[in-house]
């Protein structure tokens, strides 16, 4: 597969698909949902929670990171992440209006 050209896409677009990307992977879905259900900052727990190694979860959270999604304190030795709340705002809203694009009156099937 060759090189994506995202000189031919819009700011928008090609920002949906790299937001698109992070979320491509289960891994990261269940970091996600893991710091969406303690709703507050957690760190060390992820590994026991997830049952995955510290390098991957790390490699992850990275990538997590990297998007806005999550924010991360650093306390000695200790990282803490939590969502980032204006940013998963952001993004939430860029995605309902990309699904706000879809007319009511659309058909239900291309056969």
């Amino acid at each position: 597969m060759g090189l994506t050209k995202s000189e031919l896409f819009t700011l928008e677009q090609n920002e949906l698909a790299a937001l698109a990307k992070v979320f491509a992977h289960p891994a990261r879905i269940a970091i996600v949902q893991a710091l969406l259900r303690a709703n507050a900052c957690v760190n060390g727990t992820l590994v026991l929670e997830l049952g995955l190694a510290q390098a991957t979860i790390s490699q992850h959270l990275h990538e997590l990171k990297q998007a806005g999604l999550i924010q991360g304190s650093i306390e000695g030795t200790r990282v803490s992440y939590c969502i980032d709340r204006k940013r998963w705002d952001e993004i939430q809203a860029k995605f309902m209006a990309l699904f706000a694009q879809l007319p009511t009156s659309a058909p239900q099937s291309c056969a």
